[in-house]
């Protein structure tokens, strides 16, 4: 049996492969067009997912695994409701939402980042910011991503004027664990609070304080060791799938593990100094806290190390469940 198609078939099926396979990779110059985005999450079809928002870009990005797999041109909060910068989990998910704020505006596909009304949902794209400080993404983007997240997921906002730089990060915690760490009243361990989820955990040099979330939940907390006078800006390190070569510092049973590594802020300390500084101690946390936390991690955990202070609510400060919502 023979088969032919017509030549103009033949084209179009050609340019749609030649867009797909360009689009697979999304370079660093990359501006696009209002409402224009690029979703390719064959790439990586698994592993645990993270959200990087860039505002002063107004592009947000996907990674699977470590592997970007999509990126969008958004909109986010105009001047007077803009949109905060932070470390924030997917705390709820609805396709057909409506704001309780604002005159029932639909939010479809909503992602809820705050209980105070911020989220990602689909909307117009104007190329500037418009919205009232949710993120806005094209709707078919918006229903791709919101098939493709889980409620506890990662969403990083950040008002860093560049993409994010990706690089391949060795073990995160080693040289943390310090038995001479100092107790403080306010440490507290309570996993029982949030017994499953995605795993966040925040080291704020400044407050010297680790702090353990679970699901969006605040779990545990402990006082931290801070060399005097450190500064590392902040970086934000999320747990991939399989082991990487070597032995895990905190728990020598197990391997070490794979992380990818995201430098959030400009013009501070690169990845090697970061690198070398949890090595050689200049950060403490009590050895039992660290066992504890290393034996929570599964892949999709992300670890924030920051000179902020955690009461900033404009850095990676909302990272708790509130009771209640609108």
């Amino acid at each position: 049996m023979s088969w032919h198609l017509p030549l103009r078939c033949i084209l179009l099926l050609l340019l749609a492969l030649a867009v797909s396979s360009a689009s697979a990779v999304v370079p660093a110059t990359w501006k696009p067009r209002p409402g224009e985005y690029v979703w390719q999450p064959a790439i990586a079809p698994a592993g645990p997912l993270l959200i990087v928002v860039s505002l002063p870009l107004q592009q947000l990005h996907v990674y699977r695994n470590g592997v970007r797999i999509g990126a969008s041109s958004i909109s986010s909060g105009k001047p007077g409701h803009e949109t905060p910068v932070g470390l924030f989990t997917i705390l709820q998910k609805e396709v057909e939402h409506y704001s309780n704020l604002y005159d029932s505006a639909p939010m479809p596909f909503m992602q809820r980042l705050t209980w105070d009304g911020v989220a990602l949902h689909a909307g117009v794209v104007p190329g500037r910011p418009a919205s009232h400080g949710c993120i806005r993404l094209p709707e078919a983007f918006a229903k791709a991503l919101f098939n493709a997240t889980r409620t506890g997921d990662t969403v990083i906002v950040t008002d860093r004027q560049a993409q994010p730089g990706i690089a391949a990060a060795g073990e995160v915690l080693r040289g943390l664990p310090s038995s001479d760490a100092p107790a403080a009243s306010g440490d507290f361990w309570t996993p029982e609070l949030s017994p499953g989820g995605p795993v966040s955990v925040v080291l704020s040099l400044s407050d010297a304080r680790l702090v353990v979330t679970r699901n969006g939940v605040r779990i545990g907390q402990a006082a931290l060791r801070v060399e005097p006078g450190l500064v590392l800006g902040t970086h934000a390190y999320v747990l991939l799938d399989g082991a990487a070569e070597g032995v895990n510092p905190v728990l020598p049973d197990r391997p070490a593990r794979r992380w990818m590594s995201i430098d959030l802020t400009p013009g501070t300390q690169d990845e090697g100094q970061v690198k070398q500084a949890i090595a050689t101690g200049r950060i403490g946390v009590p050895a039992e806290i660290a066992r504890r936390v290393e034996d929570l991690l599964q892949p999709g955990a992300t670890v924030v190390i920051t000179d902020q202070p955690l009461g900033d609510r404009a850095q990676f400060q909302r990272i708790d469940v509130e009771a209640g919502g609108r």
